[in-house]
C-alpha cells in the first residue's frame, strides 16, 4: 500500500501542513525539519498526490482574481506579475473577467470564487457599499489592485498626481491650450483611474489660470482608433491645442497616427504625453508617465500571501508604488501654429 502524507508526518513528527510546505518548497519551515521530511518521503517512497495534500491542510492553493477587460495591456500585466509570485509560492490563479456591467453583476450576485479559492485579487473594479460587504462576507482575505476600498488592503499609483506630472511637463514647455483624451463617457464600471487624472490634468490648468473648456475634453475609449478619433476632432477645431495628455498610451499612440495623417508636427505642432509606459512607448519615442504595472500585480500577491500565512493584521493597508515621467521625442516647446505660420508668411 503507498505510503499517504499521514505517515510521512507521523514518521518525521511533524504535521501534516508541515510536510505539504516543506514538499512544496514554501518558507516558514526550518531547514532541519525540512530535511526530516525529506527523509522520510523518501525512506517510504512517498509520491506527492497534489490533490490529496491540498484537501490535507484545508486550502485550495488557488487565488482568485477579478479582472475587467483582460484583452486590455494593463490588465495583462497586472496579471502577469501576481501570477509570478503565486506560481513561485505554489498556487494556481483562477481568473474570473469583468467584461461590462451585466459581468460585473454576475460575478457580485453569484460570487463563483465561494469556497473554491484561499483568497482574492481585485483588479481596478470600483465596489459599492453593499458590494464591498457581500465580498468580504466570503471570509476569504481579498488584495485590491488600483482600488482603495479603506477595508480591503491596496496596492495602487496616485493616479491625480501622475497626470499633474505629465500636464506640468506640457506647461513648462510652454503650451497653454491644453486638451485630454479621456476615457469613456458614462463608464457602467465606474473606473476611478480616468477621472483621477482628468482631476490632475484641470488642477494644474486651474492653478495656471488656463482655459479648461469642454471642447478640449475628448473620449478616447481607451483604444488606439478611440484615441486617433479624438485627435481628429481636436486637430478640427478652429483654435487646435498645442499639448495633448492622453490618459493611456494606446490613445496617444492612436493620437499621434492620426496627427501625422491630418499633417500636423509631433512634436512640432501638437506635443502628446501618453500614461502607461507600454511596452511599445519608446519605439514610438512617446513621452509618458510610467507606471510599475507588473509590479502592481507582484505586490499584491505578496500582500495576499502574506495575509494567508500571518493573518490579515500583519499585512500593510495600502501600498502607493511611485510612478515617474519619461521624457521622449513627442513632447518639445511650443511653436508657432501652423494658422499662425500661414498669417506670417501671408504679411
Amino acid at each position: 500500500m503507498a505510503a499517504s502524507i499521514e505517515d510521512v508526518a507521523a514518521r518525521a513528527g511533524v504535521s501534516v501542513a508541515t510536510v505539504s510546505r516543506a514538499l512544496r518548497g514554501l518558507p516558514n519551515v526550518a531547514p532541519t525539519t525540512r530535511g526530516r521530511v525529506l527523509e522520510a518521503a523518501q525512506v517510504l517512497d512517498y509520491v506527492t498526490n497534489p490533490t490529496a495534500s491540498r484537501l490535507a491542510v484545508g486550502r485550495t492553493f488557488t487565488i482568485g482574481m477579478v479582472v475587467p477587460l483582460f484583452t486590455q495591456w494593463f490588465f495583462t500585466q497586472v496579471v502577469a506579475g501576481a501570477e509570478a509570485v503565486l506560481a513561485t509560492a505554489g498556487y494556481d490563479v483562477l481568473l474570473y473577467n469583468v467584461s461590462g456591467a451585466d459581468g460585473r453583476r454576475r460575478f457580485l450576485d453569484r460570487m463563483p470564487f465561494r469556497k473554491r479559492v484561499d483568497g482574492i485579487i481585485v483588479v481596478d473594479l470600483p465596489l459599492a457599499e453593499d458590494e464591498r460587504v457581500t465580498l468580504a462576507g466570503l471570509g476569504t482575505p481579498v488584495v485590491t489592485v488600483g482600488l482603495v476600498t479603506g477595508h480591503f488592503p491596496s496596492v495602487s499609483i496616485d493616479n491625480a498626481a501622475a497626470a499633474t506630472t505629465a500636464t506640468r511637463h506640457l506647461v513648462n514647455l510652454g503650451h497653454e491650450r491644453l486638451a485630454l483624451i479621456s476615457g469613456v463617457p458614462d463608464d457602467p464600471l465606474r473606473f476611478t483611474a480616468p477621472v483621477d487624472r482628468r482631476t490632475g490634468w484641470r488642477q494644474v490648468l486651474v492653478e495656471k489660470g488656463l482655459d479648461t473648456p469642454m471642447e478640449l475634453d475628448v473620449p478616447g475609449h481607451f483604444s488606439l482608433a478611440g484615441g486617433a478619433e479624438a485627435m481628429g476632432q481636436l486637430l478640427a477645431l478652429d483654435d487646435p491645442p498645442t499639448g495633448v495628455f492622453a490618459e493611456s498610451d494606446e490613445m496617444a499612440i492612436g493620437a499621434m497616427k492620426a496627427a501625422r495623417e491630418l499633417g500636423a508636427r509631433v512634436p512640432g505642432d501638437v506635443s502628446i504625453v501618453g500614461f502607461d509606459d507600454h511596452d511599445v512607448a519608446e519605439f514610438f519615442g512617446l513621452t509618458t508617465v510610467a507606471q510599475p504595472v507588473r509590479q502592481q500585480g507582484a505586490v499584491a500577491a505578496e500582500m495576499l500571501l502574506k495575509a494567508l500565512a500571518a493573518g490579515a493584521a500583519d499585512t500593510p493597508d495600502r501600498v502607493v508604488l511611485p510612478t515617474r515621467l519619461r521624457v521622449r521625442s513627442t513632447t518639445g516647446s511650443v511653436r508657432p501654429s501652423r494658422r499662425e505660420r500661414d498669417l506670417a508668411a501671408r504679411a
